[in-house]
């Protein structure tokens, strides 16, 4: 193994130089992120790089393997624990979850499938936005009108059972089973779930049944804790305060406000030998996991959503099994071959705020990175 360092690019290698994924890296960079770190284990070996910079005014790098919270790949980690619970036979994925969680008055056709598929039709605690261009607001989040809120409001603890009331005081998208539609609401209860069926806190569950088994020693679950382990690359947030722009590090803050909807800290590594353990099957039994995989329509293009994992089709026509996740300057990405044999995993950070528009070079970010590894 060899360590390179060289302009604006730093990289651990195993076996060959990869010119095409440390030139893909360096361009994230240019189009308008600071950092990027991506790790990939493929047929040619591991290899692992970074391009930018760890903190704005910096010159190091941002770490190859350094901590980073994942966002909505929490989902997946999530889902597998499910899963691991109705495999012991303590969970039924198609019984109605209000039999677990009596107290919170849900329609009785919501299944715990439907909660994992994003299927329940519940109202997203985040907010909401409405064919018609609507925007109905839930918590204060970094984006659009609340976002100067949410800078204030940034140490503030939030409570799942809160974030469900609150989701539950709004009128649903649609009726339970009838559509598709990403909620943030649907995992808060399944962690809420997980809880009431093992009578143990979440993080108890994840570390029994997942971090532990496979040596996941950089993941943690927050819970409400504001600390990022080192080391990590620097999230950056820029709002407007008295008619003036300002810049703030908000690497600490309580990930609460997304629970368990988005709310763990990895490493590429770790979510590299997660996302292939889980998909080479050594999770869950193989029944599970082909139901896991199973895609339901989205209305994305290309885009299918199973249980705790988008299906995706690439533009060379193959399959893979991915997440990803944002959340405020950062951005995880987690891809695998069904198989699990190749993967791609990584981190992409930004100065974020209410107004800034990064989903356009995240897509372009991502859909370059799976054609070099994928393709």
């Amino acid at each position: 193994m060899t360590t390179t360092s060289s302009g604006s690019f730093s990289g651990t290698l195993s076996g060959h130089d990869r010119p095409e994924l440390r030139k893909a890296i360096e361009e994230i960079v240019e189009s308008g992120f600071f950092g990027v770190s991506l790790r990939v284990h493929d047929e040619r070996g591991a290899w692992a790089g970074s391009a930018g910079v760890a903190e704005l005014g910096g010159t190091a790098k941002p770490p190859v393997n350094g901590h980073a919270r994942i966002g909505s790949n929490t989902k997946t980690f999530t889902a597998a624990l499910v899963l691991r619970l109705v495999a012991e036979g303590r969970v039924e994925l198609d019984a109605p979850a209000a039999g677990c969680l009596p107290e919170f008055g849900l329609d009785g056709r919501i299944t715990v499938r439907m909660l994992l598929q994003h299927t329940s039709g519940l109202f997203n605690f985040t907010g909401e936005v409405y064919d018609d261009g609507s925007i109905v607001h839930g918590i204060p989040v970094p984006y659009g009108a609340t976002g100067k809120e949410w800078v204030q409001r940034r140490f503030h603890t939030y409570r799942p059972e809160e974030l469900v009331r609150l989701a539950l005081s709004k009128p649903a998208r649609f009726e339970p089973g009838t559509g598709w539609s990403y909620s943030n609401t649907n995992y808060v209860l399944a962690r809420l779930l997980i809880e009431k069926v093992t009578g143990r806190p979440l993080a108890d569950e994840m570390r029994r049944h997942i971090l532990e088994p496979l040596g996941l020693s950089g993941t943690v679950v927050p819970d409400a804790s504001p600390d990022l382990p080192e080391p990590h690359a620097h999230v950056y947030y820029r709002y407007e305060d008295a008619g003036r722009q300002k810049t703030i590090d908000v690497t600490r803050h309580n990930p609460s406000w997304v629970s368990t909807g988005g709310d763990m800290i990895s490493t590429s590594q770790d979510l590299a030998t997660f996302i292939s353990a889980l998909t080479r099957g050594e999770l869950l039994p193989a029944p599970l996991l082909a139901e896991m995989c199973t895609p339901r329509a989205t209305g994305i293009p290309g885009m299918g959503y199973g249980l705790g994992v988008f299906v995706q089709t690439t533009e060379c026509g193959g399959t893979v099994i991915t997440h990803n996740g944002g959340t405020v300057g950062s951005a995880a990405l987690m891809y695998s071959t069904p198989d699990g044999a190749k993967t791609l995993t990584g981190v992409l950070n930004w100065v974020d705020g209410a107004d800034v528009s990064i989903a356009a070079a995240f897509g372009d970010a991502r859909q370059r990175l799976v054609e070099e590894v994928f393709c």
